[in-house]
């Protein structure tokens, strides 16, 4: 099984606003750099979006080491919440629907054929790769002409 170590962020000019995601993915000597944004969106959608398409790029089941500032992200996949909105119908502990529920199915497809192990970094705090991946989601974020997000409703 290939070991892949990804990074991901995701920025937000506003929140909602402008957003874009940055992923650096490192598999041996190969490493790639993703990014894209979006006209409206929310921080947490390109958090979550950061990591969807990074998952969704790999061609066969890995062993990966994903490494995130989201602490939306993180708890989710580590503390189980993704499990329990998906068995109560995509509701929260408090009944509400789950915000963001696009994003989350996709997520819990994208990481299923694949070992993880999520670990939260804090942002901001001088980690090359993680500085990297801001570098790429703020400047998505400032790009002209950007396409919707679809699944955001806001």
């Amino acid at each position: 099984m290939k070991r892949v170590v990804i990074h991901t962020d995701g920025a937000c000019r506003g929140n909602p606003g402008p957003g874009g995601y940055g992923v650096v993915m490192v598999c041996g000597r190969h490493r790639l750099e993703l990014s894209k944004g979006y006209a409206r969106t929310t921080n947490n959608r390109m958090e979550l979006l950061a990591t969807i398409v990074a998952l969704e790029t790999l061609k066969e089941a890995c062993e990966i080491e994903l490494l995130s500032d989201s602490r939306y992200v993180i708890d989710a996949m580590t503390k189980n919440w993704i499990k329990g909105w998906k068995a109560k119908g995509w509701k929260t502990a408090s009944n509400q629907p789950v915000k963001n529920q696009d994003l989350w199915t996709r997520l819990a497809d994208a990481s299923s054929t694949h070992k993880i192990t999520w670990k939260w970094l804090r942002g901001h705090a001088g980690h090359k790769e993680n500085e990297r991946c801001d570098t790429l989601a703020v400047a998505a974020a400032t790009k002209r002409d950007l396409p919707d997000d679809h699944g955001y409703d806001g």
